[in-house]
């Protein structure tokens, strides 16, 4: 009796294909609630209107620890050096970064390659 395990290696998932599909959901939400809390603070400073930035910045700043942790989980399991890790860790501090970064770091890691 012979088995044939060729059509195996294509149903298995990845070992980090869950790990990588969190972290891809966190750094896009990130993203958005990043450029929310940017139209927020227009709203603040150029009309004078504090009360979208007092109710959404504590949402926000729950939002970019959940990617944290994320984050975190994928670099130990990836194997990250702290470099990197740290670096990817700042992409979701600056407008739009996070959605470039998350697109190198699926590419990477999908190929097996260092991210930076």
């Amino acid at each position: 009796m012979t088995t044939s395990t060729e059509g195996a290696a294509k149903t298995r998932p990845a070992p980090l294909s869950g790990p990588l599909l969190r972290f891809r959901v966190s750094a896009y939400v990130t993203g958005v609630g990043l450029l929310a809390l940017c139209a927020t603070m227009v709203v603040e400073y150029g009309f004078g209107n504090a009360t979208p930035a007092a109710v959404y910045s504590p949402i926000h700043g729950v939002l970019y620890m959940i990617y944290l942790v994320l984050t975190i989980d994928l670099a130990i399991k990836a194997r990250w050096s702290i470099k990197s890790t740290v670096l990817v860790l700042l992409a979701g501090c600056v407008p739009f970064v996070s959605f470039l970064v998350e697109r190198r770091v699926t590419h990477r890691v999908q190929a097996g390659q260092n991210i930076f």
